[in-house]
């Protein structure tokens, strides 16, 4: 079976030959024919009454077409009709029948010219067959045998070859399409495997962002708290004991609600390192596919998180560290989804940690609206009694940022910035069923 495409170009062939090796088997069969012609092409002279040398010119001439026969495979089966009456070229005739049907010629020529090859074949054994009887004396052959005859000495010479090259040339292409075929879904599988290794790379990168987040949210909070409470220890200490044993209590309590919320974390954390290297050496589709489930398993996992209905512990907390802060809530709670309570909560949680850091001694308004559809809450702080003043929190910057990250991500709105009275305010409104990624407006 020959190849085409890039692999005749590979293979280095001469002219139209794919392959060295088809050259040579062409040269041969053309050899071959001509050396059938020519032998042929002297009974063909002697019966013509033309000089032998003509005749077997003519053969030779004749039966080297078949060198061309991947070329030009209807130009020799041609040639082969043509010297048919002068009873030369079986093996021209046969080679090309079979190479025109297993070419990429349209069927009907094929039909044409395999019809005209039986025609000429079946009127040449037609006429030899009544000539070789009529030389027999005293024989006695019904009307019907000689037809018969020529019919079949005709059809077993032109049939084999096409169906065989018909055969082979169906073959032929069916591999070639399979070819092509797992060729393309080789090339699809490697996209697909790319795409699965971006996707993967995307999913790490919102892992660590999203652990970073909830790092943040939870030690920035309880830290600030703890700093305020422990410099409130510090300034009432000598004066109110009492006091200082009661802010002491708070910080010792704050501490270990964040050491809680760190373990909890970093067990998720070592459970994830432990499913990596369970992961490790696999293929990279069934590696996307475990981690895929382990993390429904962790959003799965995120609906015990903070809420709604935890706002007035929040609060609490705040009061107890000395701010003043006021809660207003507007229309009836509804059923939101976890994740969307969750951020809702982690919004006012990271600004009122903000006005710890930033806004030491200001009073804050929590107000939280319930509406059609959707949850808005705003945040918002006076001015600073004294600049700079309070407990001195550092600040990573990434308060804001990770609020709008959470908020967006749920398909929500969210905008700060400064007030005209010095202060600073934080709002959020959010979906009560969460959106795609990235819908919403900053």
């Amino acid at each position: 079976m020959t190849t085409t495409g890039e692999e005749h170009r590979a293979a280095g062939g001469p002219w139209w030959w794919g392959r060295r090796r088809s050259a040579v088997l062409d040269g041969g069969l053309a050899l071959g024919s001509a050396l059938e012609c020519a032998v042929e092409g002297v009974g063909f002279a002697e019966g013509a009454g033309l000089p032998v040398g003509i005749g077997v010119l003519l053969g030779v001439v004749a039966g080297s077409v078949l060198v061309v026969r991947r070329r030009w495979p209807v130009a020799v089966v041609l040639v082969a009709i043509a010297i048919t009456p002068a009873e030369m070229g079986f093996l021209l005739a046969t080679v090309g029948l079979y190479t025109l049907a297993a070419s990429q010629v349209p069927r009907r020529i094929i039909g044409v010219t395999t019809g005209m090859s039986l025609a000429a074949t079946l009127i040449v054994t037609l006429m030899r067959t009544h000539q070789g009887v009529g030389d027999i004396a005293g024989s006695r052959i019904d009307v019907w045998f000689l037809p018969l005859m020529s019919v079949l000495a005709s059809v077993a010479m032109t049939a084999p070859p096409v169906l065989l090259g018909l055969y082979v040339g169906a073959r032929r292409r069916l591999m070639e399409s399979l070819r092509d075929r797992a060729d393309s879904l080789e090339t699809e599988l490697q996209l697909l495997a790319e795409r699965a290794e971006e996707r993967a790379d995307w999913a790490r990168g919102e892992e660590r962002t999203r652990i970073a987040r909830e790092m943040h949210d939870v030690v920035a909070h309880r830290v600030s708290l703890m700093v305020v409470h422990a410099a409130a220890v510090q300034a009432v200490a000598l004066k109110d004991p009492q006091k200082a044993v009661k802010n002491a209590a708070l910080v010792g309590d704050m501490g270990r609600q964040a050491l809680t919320e760190l373990r909890e974390m970093l067990g998720v954390l070592r459970a994830g390192e432990a499913l990596g290297s369970s992961v490790r050496g696999a293929v990279p589709l069934a590696a996307v596919g475990v981690a895929a489930a382990a993390a429904a398993t962790r959003a799965g996992a995120a609906e015990d998180g903070p809420s709604l209905a935890e706002l007035e512990e929040l609060l609490g907390q705040s009061r107890a560290a000395g701010m003043k802060v006021e809660l207003s809530v507007q229309g009836e709670a509804r059923g939101y989804a976890p994740e969307v309570e969750q951020t809702a909560y982690r919004v006012v949680q990271e600004a009122l940690t903000n006005v710890h850091k930033h806004a030491a001694g200001a009073g804050a308004m929590v107000r939280v609206a319930h509406r059609e559809g959707e949850v808005a809450m705003q945040v918002e702080n006076g001015a600073p009694p004294v600049r700079g003043g309070g407990a001195m929190l550092p600040s990573g910057g990434n308060g804001l940022v990770g609020m709008r990250e959470r908020v967006l991500a749920l398909g929500g709105v969210f905008v700060s910035g400064e007030t005209e009275a010095g202060g600073f305010r934080v709002s959020a409104v959010l979906p009560a069923q969460p959106g795609p990624s990235g819908a919403g407006r900053a």
